[in-house]
């Protein structure tokens, strides 16, 4: 095991015994994050649905398969990004995330980015895209999804530079098909970059 695998295993064994807020009464499996540990690409959402807190894996109910699909018709494989959420545990009735929630948890997240090292952090969905904003000090650029969706902002981090990239959720083409070419539009930028 190198140093990052275990800098990420040390995260894992933190989530399993956390009670930092009170998510962890209603956990079934907390949802820590999965692959490539060298990624160059690290896509983040909000928190675990169902489906994810049944099995532990980020994005793998509807809009996870909506994920893999926006991945596959850019050419990038499930397997060469990381995949995390800010919150590791699901919300009861899979509400927003709450403030204090948010706090407690993304710790987590912000660590899982500065060991991946990645080049670009995609944001899925408004609280994902908020929050990254926010973390990498271009607050100023928050707005709704709809008006930031597929624009590139670049920042600074302890590990260099990256960008940015908000993106609508993917459960939003499980609700309405006809998001899915807005989507593939916007992840063809993510192939600009995966080289």
């Amino acid at each position: 095991m190198n140093k990052t695998d275990k800098k990420l295993a040390q995260i894992k064994e933190e989530v399993l015994k956390c009670q930092k807020c009170s998510l962890y009464k209603t956990r079934v499996l907390p949802v820590i994050g999965e692959g490539n540990h060298q990624a160059k690409i690290v896509l983040c959402g909000e928190a675990p649905g169902f489906n994810e807190s049944k099995t532990g894996r980020p994005f793998c109910g509807n809009s996870g398969k909506v994920l893999d699909e926006l991945l596959e018709s850019v050419g990038i494989k499930r397997q060469e990004v990381y995949i995390a959420n800010i919150l590791k545990d699901r919300p009861p009735q899979n509400r927003n995330p709450q403030k204090e929630e948010i706090e407690a948890c993304a710790p987590y997240l912000e660590r899982q980015i500065e060991i991946i090292k990645p080049k670009i952090v995609g944001a899925l969905g408004n609280y994902a895209a908020t929050y990254i904003l926010e973390k990498y000090g271009l607050k100023e650029k928050i707005q709704g999804i709809s008006k930031i969706h597929g624009k590139v902002f670049e920042a600074k981090t302890s590990f260099g530079q990256i960008r940015i990239i908000p993106f609508y959720h993917p459960a939003v083409v499980v609700y309405n098909q006809n998001m899915k070419r807005e989507l593939e539009k916007d992840f063809k930028i993510l192939k600009k970059f995966q080289k």
